[in-house]
């Protein structure tokens, strides 16, 4: 599961950051909220967690832009201020839950567990184009026909599907699946792409990964007008 810090005091958001993996989450932080904006619209999170006074852009801005955005991710808000309004506002915008600071680390994770169990128990499949990615099931179908994923395989299509036409960076699926302290170098992403493709394949899938030199990887339908 990965999720997405977007807060501004840089010491919490690294603690979270760090309270997030030692609970065997991948995570990632950023400090400002124009970055986060742009980082969350990638949608290959599984949960943002948000302050609310950030600089760039406020967390309510950015939830509303999300939505309007139809990025239906779960939203943690993070807020200093205890107000009723700020958080029926926060909420009302499509904020999925609210912790105000100072906060528990076990109440922290406890909000965590209960929006991704939310959120999987709502969305158990993604689509793209005739590629079908169950992610319960670790596999993927087209056509009536399915085949199992390896788990570095399920998760570097996870991030394709969910970017669609979008461009992946090499060095991003690097970081998202492998995680930034891993030794593991580019040419493993290309080993894995090349896994896929073979299995995109076999099940005669007009979905192809597209690499496109020095900008990334991305998916096409075949013959697409």
């Amino acid at each position: 599961m990965r999720i997405l810090v977007i807060e501004d005091e840089r010491l919490l958001a690294d603690s979270i950051v760090a309270l997030l993996k030692g609970d065997g989450y991948q995570a990632e932080a950023v400090y400002d909220g124009l970055d986060g904006l742009s980082q969350a619209k990638l949608d290959i999170y599984d949960l943002i967690i948000l302050d609310v006074m950030l600089p760039g852009m406020n967390g309510f801005q950015i939830v509303k832009e999300l939505r309007n955005n139809h990025i239906g991710l779960p939203v943690l808000m993070l807020t200093a201020k205890a107000d009723l309004d700020d958080r029926v506002r926060g909420l009302d915008l499509g904020a999925d839950y609210y912790l105000t600071k100072p906060f528990e680390s076990i109440e922290l994770l406890a909000c965590v567990r209960a929006l991704l169990r939310r959120q999987k128990e709502e969305v158990n499949e993604i689509t793209f184009g005739d590629l079908h990615l169950d992610l319960s099931g670790i596999s993927v179908s087209c056509n009536g026909e399915s085949l199992r994923l390896s788990s570095k395989e399920f998760d570097v299509l996870r991030l394709l599907m969910q970017a669609g036409s979008s461009n992946i960076p090499k060095a991003r699926i690097l970081d998202q699946v492998w995680g930034y302290d891993s030794e593991a170098i580019e040419n493993n992403v290309e080993v894995y792409i090349a896994f896929l493709r073979k299995k995109l394949r076999n099940l005669g899938s007009s979905t192809k990964i597209v690499a496109m030199r020095n900008v990334g990887y991305h998916l096409e339908i075949e013959n697409e007008n």
